[in-house]
Order: structure tokens, then C-alpha cells, then sequence
């Protein structure tokens, strides 16, 4: 199935452009007291690894805002500061460097305070995220009663903002619309896809337990990436940040946008099962997230099934497969029987075969 892509505008954060046709990229946010050096610059690294592509640091003070430089010299990957309330560590956020301003329309909304971002950044040649949250909403802060349509608040909130930066022909805009309602992130993301064309990073917010975040996410990434809409992406989790890149790519495969190495295919098992597939699943899982592998637009499946119920026909699909029966299982490779393996031997062998095709 080809999704048709959203239209927007090409961006460039660092050395990673965003929208139009261009790989939907990931992000993540670090976890770690910014100035904190040491631990900053380890946590990005280690993210770097993992495959993020644009990182974001809270910054809280000026401490952090000095930190920037350090940090940006450090990495390899954007680096993106993430400002509330203080406009000030904006402008110092951008004079040390940093690839991309992530505002908050919530807390910084003073029209001269906008305006002073905007120069510096205009000057740096950098963008702004206007970076809608449904719990820093204005509008609900203003009000006594409590807003019935979320989406369409965060969107007016969005929309005034937008038109503010582009009052003083600012347009180099990124936008979100975070909220933690599954559904009215969809109708937010939905509806303003419609309305402007600037490049759209999608994510859920307070998600809840790493589980629960990790379902939620899943769902409404997935319904808006099937529909074409989004250009970056963060998978925000109460855990690792790593975790984070993990389940965004889980993501992305799992909607056919990228590929980050061979895709498992296996069977839930049943009663018919005669070997330890869990095992043997997890087994290769593990050892394959030990190698690297360039992301593509395509990726090979290598399909791992417990019975003869579903398995030949499913590993005969796949560009490498193992179907077991009683005791042994038979090999496909290419929809072709290459031969008889032991489960014992299956993970070893399945690595080694995978490496070949890939390559």
C-alpha cells in the first residue's frame, strides 16, 4: 500500500531537513539535568547509536542555556532547545548555537517577548516549534469552565501563535499539537494538516505508565502516519529516552515509512507448538539489536513460525523463514525449501543468512 505524504514546506534543523518528501525523522528528549555535561552529552550519544536523529534539552535556567554550547560541540546529531516561561533562555539558547526553539504559546505569549525570539532565530537561521500542549493550554488557564473540544482549542492556540510569528514574516515554523487524549490528538493533527502547510512533529503527551505510553502512541502515530501526516516525530514515554527511539522505529516500520533492519515475523504459538519459539525469537531479536544497520526505504523479513498451520506459507512469503514441525524446522529462503535445521542451530544460522541478504 503507497501513503500519499501531507504537503508541507522543507525545513532544515542542523543538517536533517524535514517535510516534503523527506524520511520522517525521529526525535527524543533527554532525560538528564541539562548542564549536567557528562551525563547530557553521554545520554545524546548513546541515542545517536540508537538511530534518534534530532535531540531536545529542557532548559531551565541559565545554566543550562551556557550548557548548550558545550553540548552541540559534542554530538553529532540537531539540537533543539526546549523553552517555557523564561524568554531570555531562548535568546541565549540561540547564541550558543543550538539547531531549533521549541516555544511554548502557553507561557511565553508576550507579542514583544515573540517578537526579540524571533529576530535572533531570523538572524541564526533557525526554526521555531510552536509546541501546543493541552495541559499549558491559555485558554483553559482564562477560563472557569473547562474547554469541551481540546483539539480545537490547541489548534486556535496554535493558529494565533503561527500568525504572530508570520506578523513579523517569520516562517520557518515547525508545529504540535500534544495532548494526552488519543483521540483528540488525531483530530487536532487531522484538522490542521488541512489549514497550514508547515511540517507537523506528532507525539502524544503524559502517556501514562511506559506500557500504556507505548500503546498510545503506537495508535495515534499510526493513524496519522497512515493518513499521510507527519514529518517528525517523538515517542514521549515515562522511561529511557532510549526506549523512545526504539518504539519510534517499531513505529515507522510498522507503517511501512522506514526501515531499520531485518523486520521479525512470528507466530503468537499454541498448543501445536513443539519448540521454545519465544526463545528462539528473542534470541534473535537480541542478537540482531547488536548490529547496525542502514536505514533504508525497504527492509527484509525473516519470518520465525512454531506450526505447519500457517508457518510454510508465511516464511515462503518472507525473504528468509523457518516453519518447525515436530522436530526440526524447514528453511525457506526466497519462497524456496533450502533446507532441514535444528532449533538449536536456528538462531545462529537465521543471523548469518540475514547478514547475506541484507547486504
Amino acid at each position: 500500500m503507497i501513503i500519499a505524504r501531507h504537503k508541507t514546506r522543507v525545513l532544515r534543523i542542523g543538517r536533517v531537513e524535514i517535510g516534503g518528501n523527506n524520511l520522517i525523522a525521529i526525535q527524543s528528549m533527554t532525560k538528564t539535568k541539562t548542564s549536567n555535561l557528562k551525563t547530557t552529552i553521554k545520554q545524546i550519544r548513546e541515542l545517536q547509536e540508537l538511530g534518534c536523529e534530532i535531540v531536545r534539552v529542557a532548559v531551565k535556567d541559565l545554566s543550562d542555556a551556557r550548557a548548550l554550547k558545550e553540548i552541540k560541540e559534542n554530538i553529532k546529531i540537531p539540537l533543539v532547545a526546549d523553552i517555557h516561561f523564561n524568554w531570555r533562555l531562548a535568546i541565549q539558547a540561540i547564541e550558543n548555537g543550538v539547531d531549533k526553539i521549541r516555544l511554548n504559546p502557553g507561557n511565553i505569549y508576550k507579542i514583544d517577548e515573540i517578537k526579540e525570539i524571533v529576530q535572533a532565530a531570523r538572524s541564526a537561521h533557525i526554526p521555531i516549534r510552536v509546541g501546543v500542549n493541552s495541559g499549558s493550554l491559555r485558554k483553559i488557564k482564562n477560563q472557569k469552565s473547562k474547554i469541551k473540544n481540546i483539539a480545537e482549542a490547541m489548534i486556535e492556540e496554535a493558529l494565533d501563535y503561527i500568525r504572530i510569528l508570520e506578523k513579523f514574516k517569520f516562517y520557518d515554523i515547525v508545529v504540535s499539537l500534544k495532548a494526552s487524549c488519543v483521540l483528540d490528538t488525531i483530530q487536532a493533527y487531522r484538522k490542521i494538516s488541512k489549514i497550514c502547510d508547515y511540517p507537523l512533529h506528532l507525539g502524544v503527551t503524559a502517556t501514562g505508565p511506559s506500557y500504556l505510553g507505548r500503546i498510545k502512541s503506537s495508535i495515534a502515530l499510526g493513524v496519522l502516519l497512515s493518513e499521510g501526516i507527519g514529518d517528525t516525530l517523538r515517542v514521549s514515554l515515562t522511561d529511557t529516552p532510549q526506549e523512545e527511539v526504539r518504539t519510534a522505529k517499531a513505529i515507522l516500520e510498522a507503517i511501512g515509512r522506514r526501515s531499520f533492519g531485518p523486520q521479525i515475523i512470528s507466530c503468537p504459538t499454541c498448543g501445536r507448538c513443539s519448540v521454545n519459539l519465544v526463545k528462539i525469537v528473542n534470541g534473535l531479536e537480541n542478537k540482531l539489536s547488536t548490529f547496525y544497520f542502514p536505514p533504508t526505504k525497504s527492509s527484509i523479513r525473516v519470518a520465525v513460525m512454531g506450526c505447519v498451520v500457517n508457518g510454510p506459507g508465511e516464511a515462503r512469503d518472507a525473504d528468509l523463514g523457518v516453519a518447525f514441525g515436530r522436530k526440526d524446522g524447514m528453511v525457506f529462503k526466497k519462497g524456496r525449501i533450502i533446507k532441514r535445521i535444528n532449533p538449536r542451530q536456528c538462531i545462529d544460522y537465521l543471523l548469518k543468512e540475514t547478514g547475506r541478504i541484507y547486504v
